[in-house]
C-alpha cells in the first residue's frame, strides 16, 4: 500500500504489524486491537505472549505484560536499547521508550514515566 508523502499510514483493527515487544525483548508481530477514527493505533497485542500495549499520538503510554511473562530485573551497568522490558524493584514492570543520551533512558512504568541510568561502570 503506498502512502501520500506527509500521510501517516491508517490502520485497522485485527491487521497484523511487527512491532517491538517490551516482553519478548525483540520484534514479534502483534494484532492491532483498537484505532483512532483517522486508523493511528491505540492498543496492540503481541500474538507470542499476550502483551497489550496502549498507544496515545502514536506513544507507548501503558504495558500490560501476558501470560506471567516475567521481565529482566534492572541493573543500571547493564545497557538498554528503546523497547526493551525491565522489573524494578519500586516501579514494577517497564519498557524503555527513548534512549536520551550515553547514560540516561527514559523508562515507562505503568501509566508514568521516569529518568533512569543505564550503561554505568560498576567498581
Amino acid at each position: 500500500m503506498a502512502i501520500a508523502k506527509g500521510k501517516k499510514e491508517a490502520f485497522a483493527v485485527d491487521q497484523e504489524i511487527d512491532s517491538m515487544c517490551s516482553a519478548c525483548d525483540t520484534t514479534t508481530k502483534h494484532v492491532v486491537r483498537a484505532v483512532t477514527k483517522l486508523g493511528a493505533i491505540t492498543q496492540a497485542e503481541c500474538m507470542t505472549c499476550e502483551t497489550a500495549s496502549t498507544f496515545s499520538r502514536g506513544v507507548k503510554t501503558s504495558v500490560n505484560m501476558g501470560k506471567g511473562k516475567v521481565a529482566a530485573p534492572y541493573d543500571r551497568s547493564r545497557t538498554y536499547k528503546k523497547g526493551q522490558a525491565m522489573m524494578h524493584d519500586k516501579f514494577g514492570h517497564g519498557e524503555v521508550t527513548a534512549v536520551l543520551d550515553a547514560h540516561k533512558i527514559e523508562v515507562l512504568f505503568g501509566d508514568s514515566t521516569r529518568k533512569m541510568l543505564h550503561a554505568q561502570e560498576t567498581l
